[in-house]
């Protein structure tokens, strides 16, 4: 539990470092997001009419104490939105009558709550991003699997080689090929979009599910199948032969959940980049999540908007390590153990 809050300690140090770099690269981008608002048509006084409505025409230091000071503060339960101080807040713990908000203010160019927009787009991404480590992992663990089970061979030689070809394609002519393929030729898929309905949401999700997924098996393909070449070869995976031990479960068992460690830990960084937001996944399938959504706010200069995909994107990676540290403990305790020793 020490070593855990510590780490959690410094994943809040991250989160502020990565805003903070955020807020700050927003600044130093060409452009004014008070014309942009406006329009390249408008008049001056307009423009600063814009700026002055939106708190543009602060120093950036003021600017950024007001937006920490805004991002997370007490409030009372529930949320009155006919309240000008907490019209664009969202409540992310509560106890009573209290309860902790958070706020992102309005987009510049939306004129909604960002923290609408955001919780909108967020559970997609996770549908997104947990669909595509899924597959990942279940394409990346048969076909690693069969290679290593027989190094050298013309299987294991085809199966590293389509792996080497899929590491090497981008992920947006794995898209194309996909869209073409199953979209456009067999008509079994929607080319691109979200859909209406729940069905339809399951059918558009899968070819970009699919992309990402074809992208990181070929990874997790040449990993598990190096990891279990070494653990076969160990003297207590023999000694489960000897023992006369089935097959499925020397490789199962005993091989397959001891290479879980690093395949735990190249996931974990997965889920939490792909749960930070697929940017050309989303962009070549039209799906409306926090990459696409991120995308558009750098175009527009949309700091808010930007500061929380941001936020979502730092906090993802965050909480995804804290659960692979977590996830550590039930596989090996030793290495929780270890690293809180080793703190010491």
């Amino acid at each position: 539990m020490t070593y855990l809050a510590r780490r959690l300690g410094w994943s809040i140090i991250t989160a502020w470092t990565v805003v903070s770099i955020t807020f700050a690269l927003n600044e130093l981008l060409p452009g004014d997001p008070a014309r942009m608002v406006a329009g390249l048509q408008a008049r001056p006084a307009d423009v600063a009419r814009i700026r002055d409505r939106l708190g543009l025409d602060k120093p950036p230091i003021v600017r950024y104490a007001r937006f920490w000071q805004r991002l997370v503060h007490l409030g009372r339960r529930p949320i009155d939105r006919s309240d000008p101080a907490h019209a664009t807040c969202a409540i992310v713990v509560a106890v009573g009558p209290r309860a902790l908000h958070v706020d992102f203010g309005k987009s510049f160019q939306m004129g909604l709550p960002v923290v609408d927009l955001v919780s909108t787009r967020l559970p997609r991404t996770v549908a997104l991003g947990l669909a595509a480590v899924a597959v990942q992992l279940v394409l990346g663990a048969s076909i690693g699997t069969a290679a290593a089970l027989r190094p050298g061979s013309a299987v294991d030689r085809l199966l590293v080689g389509a792996s080497l070809l899929g590491v090497s394609a981008p992920t947006f002519l794995i898209a194309i090929v996909l869209q073409t393929l199953f979209a456009r030729g067999l008509r079994w898929l929607p080319f691109d979009g979200f859909g209406a309905t729940l069905g339809e949401h399951a059918r558009c999700l899968v070819l970009p599910a699919l992309t990402l997924g074809i992208y990181g098996a070929a990874y997790y393909t040449r990993l598990i199948r190096d990891e279990m070449l070494v653990l076969m070869r160990l003297d207590w995976i023999r000694t489960a032969r000897a023992k006369g031990a089935p097959v499925w479960r020397v490789v199962i068992v005993h091989a397959f959940r001891n290479a879980l460690v690093p395949i735990l830990t190249a996931a974990g960084l997965d889920l939490g980049a792909l749960l930070g937001g697929a940017v050309v996944t989303e962009t070549v399938f039209r799906w409306p999540g926090l990459g696409e959504l991120s995308v558009r706010a750098a175009l527009d200069r949309d700091g808010p908007v930007l500061c929380a995909s941001v936020i979502a994107a730092s906090l993802a990676v965050v909480a995804t390590n804290l659960a692979v540290d977590l996830a550590y403990s039930r596989l090996d305790p030793r290495i929780i153990a270890r690293r809180a020793r080793d703190s010491r």
